[in-house]
C-alpha cells in the first residue's frame, strides 16, 4: 500500500509544479526573509526561528486562523533542516495513515538517520485516539510534528500532546502586511510579473477583502487579473476587483474614521431601539471585514452599558455570541452576530448598571473606602474572634424571610444609594423589590 502522504518535491519538479498552481501557492514564501507578519514569532533567538534554522528541535502546534502563514512554516521548517517532509490532513487521515508515517519514519531513522517533519493541518479535528497515536512518536523525536490549527489548542488537543509540544500563536495580518504581499505578486515573476498593474482603489478594496488573510488576499488578486487579462486591460482597477469577487466596495477603514463612525452609529442604533438600521451597520461592517470579535465585544459591553437589568438575558445572548463567532469563525459567525444584535436592539433598555458601578467607583476614588465592619471579616483563621471579627455577624438565612438588619457597608457610607432601577422591562419588578430591601436591611421600615 503506498503511503497517503506527500514529501516535497525536487526543486525541478516543484518549479513544473508551480506554473500552474494557483497564485497563492506560487507566491509561498521561499525563506523566512519572505515571511510577511509574525514579527512576534520570528525575531532573533525566537523558538520559530530557531526552530527553522534547526537549532532547536521541538514539536510546535501553530495556531492562528487561515491564511496566516502555518502551511508556509512548516514546509520552510524542513526546507531549513533539510529533513524529510510529510503531510496529513486530519480531515482524510486516520490512526492508520498516522501509525504507516510513524512506522516509516521509524525505519528512515534507522535505516540512514534521516529524520522526518510530520505536517498535519487541521490537528484539531483529530480524535483523542488519534492524536494519542501521535504520543509515542513525538516523545521518542520519531518524528518532528508541526500540527496547525485554527482553533484553540488548549480546548481542542490533549494535554499530554500539548506538553510535548511548543504552542505558537500565529496573528491575522495587518492590513500593511497584505499590502505589502499584492504589491509584491505584482511585480515577482512568480505571481503577476509586472503584466498588469494595480489601481490603488483597487488595492485597497483587495486588502479590506482579505481581513488579515493572505489566501484571501491572492485568490481575489487572481480571479481579478485572470478577468483584465481576459479583457485585453492593462491594469486591474476597482469594477474588475468588485466585478469578479461579487462584493460591493464598502467605505470603511478599519483603522479610519469610518471604523469609529460606524462602530458608533451600530451602538446607538442599538440603543435607540432601532434593529434594521443596527442591522445595517453590522453588515457594513461585516462586508468590510472587520474583525468578527471586535463586533462580539462591543455586543458584550452594550448589553450591561444599556440593557442591563431591564433584560438580564441581553448579557447572556450577548456572550453566547462572543463565543459562538470564536468557535465556528465567519461567515457563519454572522448570523449568532446577527441574533444578539436583534435581541439588544428589541430588548427594553436602562443605563442603571452603568450608573451604579460608576458612582460606586467615584466614592471610592473619593476615598470612600472604610474600613469593613468587624462582624463581616474573615473569620476563618485562628485570633480572629481575639481580634472581634466575625463576631456578631447574623446569617441571613435563619429567618423566614432571608434579609435581615444588619450593617454591611462601611460606617462612612451607610444609607449611600448606587443602583437606581428603571420602570422598563424587567427592571420594573426590581424598583419595587430594591428600595424594600433597603428598608429591611437598614432597619428603618
Amino acid at each position: 500500500m503506498s503511503e497517503p502522504t506527500y514529501s516535497l518535491p525536487h526543486p525541478a519538479a516543484a518549479e513544473r509544479v508551480a506554473a500552474n498552481a494557483p497564485l497563492a501557492v506560487r507566491m509561498r514564501p521561499r525563506s523566512l526573509e519572505e515571511v510577511v507578519g509574525q514579527d512576534h514569532l520570528l525575531g532573533p533567538g525566537s523558538p520559530l526561528r530557531r526552530l527553522v534554522e534547526g537549532a532547536a528541535p521541538a514539536s510546535v502546534l501553530l495556531y492562528g486562523p487561515p491564511g496566516t502563514g502555518k502551511t508556509t512554516l512548516a514546509t520552510l521548517v524542513s526546507q531549513a533542516i533539510g529533513r524529510r517532509f510529510v503531510a496529513l490532513s486530519a480531515l482524510t487521515a486516520g490512526v492508520k495513515e498516522v501509525r504507516a508515517v510513524i512506522d516509516e519514519a521509524k525505519r528512515r531513522l534507522t535505516r540512514s538517520g534521516e529524520s522526518t517533519v510530520l505536517f498535519i493541518d487541521e490537528v484539531h479535528r483529530f480524535s483523542r485516539t488519534q492524536q494519542d497515536a501521535l504520543l509515542g512518536a513525538v516523545e521518542d523525536r520519531i518524528v518532528l510534528l508541526v500540527a496547525a490549527t485554527t482553533e484553540n489548542p488548549f480546548f481542542s488537543i490533549v494535554s499530554p500532546l500539548l506538553s510535548r509540544s511548543l504552542v505558537l500563536q500565529l496573528h491575522p495580518l495587518t492590513d500593511e502586511d497584505v499590502r505589502v504581499l499584492i504589491r509584491r505578486t505584482v511585480e515577482d515573476e512568480r505571481g503577476l510579473g509586472g503584466r498588469l498593474g494595480l489601481a490603488t482603489d483597487a488595492e485597497d478594496h483587495l486588502v479590506r477583502l482579505a481581513g488579515g488573510d493572505a489566501r484571501r488576499a491572492l485568490t481575489a488578486l487572481e480571479a481579478a487579473a485572470d478577468s483584465a487579462m481576459a479583457t485585453g486591460a492593462e491594469e486591474i482597477d476597482l469594477a474588475t476587483v468588485e466585478a469578479t469577487v461579487d462584493k460591493a466596495a464598502v467605505r470603511y477603514d478599519r483603522s479610519g474614521d469610518q471604523h469609529y463612525d460606524v462602530t458608533s452609529a451600530f451602538i446607538k442604533s442599538i440603543r435607540g431601539s432601532d434593529v434594521d438600521a443596527a442591522l445595517h451597520y453590522l453588515a457594513r461592517m461585516i462586508e468590510a471585514g472587520e474583525d468578527p470579535r471586535f463586533i462580539a465585544r462591543r455586543l458584550v459591553v452594550h448589553a450591561s452599558e444599556d440593557i442591563g437589568m431591564a433584560d438580564p438575558t441581553a448579557l447572556l445572548a450577548a456572550v453566547a455570541a462572543q463565543q459562538a463567532v470564536q468557535f465556528i469563525g465567519m461567515p457563519e459567525g454572522r448570523l449568532a452576530l446577527a441574533q444578539a444584535t436583534i435581541h439588544l436592539a428589541t430588548a427594553p433598555k436602562s443605563n442603571a448598571v452603568i450608573t451604579a458601578i460608576d458612582s460606586a467607583l467615584a466614592d471610592v476614588r473619593a476615598g470612600g473606602a472604610g474600613t469593613v465592619p468587624p462582624h463581616l471579616r474573615d473569620g476563618h483563621y485562628a485570633g480572629a474572634a481575639r481580634l472581634g471579627n466575625a463576631q456578631g455577624y447574623r446569617y441571613p438565612h435563619n429567618v423566614p424571610e432571608g434579609v435581615l438588619a444588619q450593617q454591611y457597608p462601611p460606617d462612612g457610607l451607610v444609607g449611600r444609594d448606587y443602583y437606581e432601577p428603571t420602570q422598563r422591562g424587567a427592571e420594573r419588578a426590581l424598583a419595587d423589590r430594591v428600595p424594600k430591601l433597603r428598608k429591611a436591611i437598614r432597619g428603618t421600615e
